[in-house]
């Protein structure tokens, strides 16, 4: 697996984005980051995983804070995204959500070990749906 992420994996449709933050969806929390994440059917040619990261202007002010912050995020999911790759049945696709939760920045070890916490989270729930729906 290639640590990319490129821009086919960003969730950039409104209505991706809208059905992932509605009813159906499942989160979780580690601060200072949150996820949330959505199981859809995989369609051809698009990758299996597609991540939105959001930093809200109400919790860090300057501009600056805000992308320092996605810049963590990104790096640390795409250092460490195979955990959910490598659990995903190749008929199933899944939506995420990385949100900052914290009012001021943070360091980056703190953000990997967060968003690495997050993940193994997801996939043990993914593999406990796929146990429980084999027959």
């Amino acid at each position: 697996m290639r640590f990319t992420f490129k821009k086919s994996e960003h969730l950039c449709r409104l209505h991706e984005i809208e059905q992932l933050f509605s009813a159906g969806s499942r989160s979780a929390t580690v601060f200072p980051v949150r996820i949330v994440y959505r199981k859809v059917k995989a369609t051809d040619g698009e990758p299996p995983v597609k991540v939105l990261v959001s930093v809200a202007k109400r919790r860090l002010r300057h501009a600056v804070d805000r992308n320092r912050a996605k810049r963590q995020l990104r790096e640390a999911y795409r250092l460490q995204k195979a955990t959910v790759y490598n659990v995903l049945p190749s008929e199933q696709a899944i939506h995420l959500g990385l949100i900052w939760m914290a009012d001021k920045p943070m360091d980056s070890h703190r953000i990997h070990t967060a968003i690495g916490t997050l993940l193994e989270r997801v996939a043990e729930n993914l593999r406990r749906e796929n146990r429980a729906q084999q027959p």
